[in-house]
């Protein structure tokens, strides 16, 4: 299956200048699901996952489908302040600023291996900064899963040390 085919592409969106890739059209095809799921099996043995985690939002999605397809659990990495109990927090520099992410402090047990999951690979600051959060609190990162990498962002360098994949690239 040729999933650029069912990628949407919209310019000048959310600004100017910018192409944005919308894995949406994807959502609503379960053979397109279906399919992703596959990749992903081929690439990321049960035996070195214990969970998934998603990147506020739309890595939930990615998560989600895996995590059933595993039978494993998900978490969620959010943006501060959107999690309920106590939580842990990582901020990180972006383009323009710095931004934080944060999980809960209980979601994840020392040493468990965990593969993150996002729709979109572009500058990489978010999955850099999910996996050092994820580190921090005991977690073993042991991949990485996205939709559509931006190649030519270079995201894929900050976290080439672990296990990647992007279904699609641009």
């Amino acid at each position: 299956m040729n999933l650029k085919d069912k990628i949407s592409e919209y310019p000048n969106f959310p600004k100017k200048g910018i192409l944005f890739r919308d894995f949406s059209p994807l959502l609503k095809d379960p053979s397109a699901l279906s399919f992703i799921a596959d990749e992903f099996t081929k690439i990321f043995h049960p035996k070195d996952i214990d969970l998934f985690a998603g990147i506020e939002s739309r890595g939930f999605l990615l998560a989600s489908i895996l995590a059933v397809r595993y039978n494993k659990g998900m978490i969620m990495i959010r943006k501060a302040g959107k999690l309920p109990g106590k939580t842990t927090k990582l901020s990180y520099k972006i383009e323009y600023g710095k931004d934080t992410i944060e999980i809960q402090k209980d979601v994840i047990k020392e040493g468990q291996k965990i593969v993150i999951c996002d729709d979109l690979l572009a500058t990489g600051g978010t999955a850099k900064a999910s996996a050092k959060l994820i580190e921090n609190v005991g977690g073993k990162i042991t991949g990485f899963a996205f939709i559509i990498e931006l190649t030519e962002l270079g995201g894929i360098k900050g976290i080439s040390k672990y296990k990647c994949k992007s279904l699609v690239k641009y």
